[in-house]
């Protein structure tokens, strides 16, 4: 199955949706990352996914907070977007422009997509997107 190729403005019409989802992601992995770095200085540990459990055995409050973040994860993938960084708040939209699928990347606290990179390129690779250089609409 391919995936979804979306026009700048589909693309677009999801950042309201977007920003919501992402501020939040942004708040609990934070507090997560806050208790998980506490817990870790503490015990000693040093690997994540082991001080990641360690904490909600200690914290069993925090597994809500967890597992609201592999929803708003999840809710990312439903809108069709690619979930490429939280700390940056990056999603990537795959797109087609002059016959390459590209992705358009969106940067939490962009009004608009105005960047693209190729599938390999990442973030890194960002370039400046000629929004009349995309179609409008996809053919069917």
């Amino acid at each position: 199955m391919s995936e979804r190729l979306f026009t700048l403005e589909e693309a677009n019409s999801l950042i309201p949706k977007l920003e919501i989802i992402m501020a939040r992601l942004q708040q609990l992995t934070a507090r997560l990352r806050d208790e998980v770095a506490e817990l870790t200085i503490r015990s000693g540990t040093s690997a994540e996914e082991e001080a990641i459990s360690s904490v909600v055995q200690q914290r069993p409050e925090l597994d809500a907070a967890l597992r609201e973040v592999r929803k708003l994860i999840d809710d990312i993938g439903e809108c069709g977007g690619q979930l490429k960084g939280v700390d940056l708040g990056l999603v990537d939209f795959p797109c087609e422009l002059h016959g390459e699928t590209i992705l358009l990347c969106w940067q939490f606290g962009e009004k608009e997509i105005s960047y693209y990179h190729a599938l390999d390129g990442g973030f890194g690779g960002r370039k400046l997107l000629d929004p009349d250089a995309v179609p409008s609409r996809q053919l069917q």
